[in-house]
């Protein structure tokens, strides 16, 4: 299996400072600061970050699953929302909210809550997230 790289690069301080995240080989590069992580400066996060490779891993592995038993999707669409507040005195992501619509032909809402259950435990992002105390899940069936 390869590894996935990704760097970041902090210049200065906390609230004067700024920073580039650069995804992969060059993929994305993107700038961040202070204000695009806990207000709303221009510019990505981490939280933003991890709310794709969420979303992205989500989306996958609930499509692995679905056309193992030959439930092939037509479409999924997946939104993972982020949530960085104080714990205890420090930040922390506490909350993350994936909201998916799948449109996938011949199989009706208690199956598909079935398999978006099973997708949520088993994706390997969640798995490595499994530290959020809080990750929810409403899963739609469109089509």
């Amino acid at each position: 299996m390869p590894v996935s790289n990704s760097t970041a690069t902090w210049e200065g301080s906390l609230t004067e400072g700024k920073g580039t995240m650069v995804v992969g080989n060059g993929r994305y590069t993107g700038p961040f600061t202070r204000a695009s992580r806990f207000a709303d400066g221009e510019g990505t996060n981490p939280e933003e970050l991890i709310g794709a490779a969420h979303a992205g891993c989500y989306s996958m592995f609930l499509s692995a699953i679905l056309s193992g038993d030959n439930h092939v999707p037509n479409s999924i669409n997946t939104t993972a929302k982020v949530h960085i507040g104080q714990v205890d005195g420090a930040p922390t992501i506490h909350t993350i909210e994936l909201v998916v619509a799948a449109d996938v032909p011949g199989i009706d809402d208690a199956t598909f809550q079935e398999y978006a259950a099973r997708a949520k435990a088993g994706c390997p992002v969640s798995k490595a997230l499994a530290s959020v105390s809080n990750i929810q899940l409403t899963a739609t069936l469109v089509g």
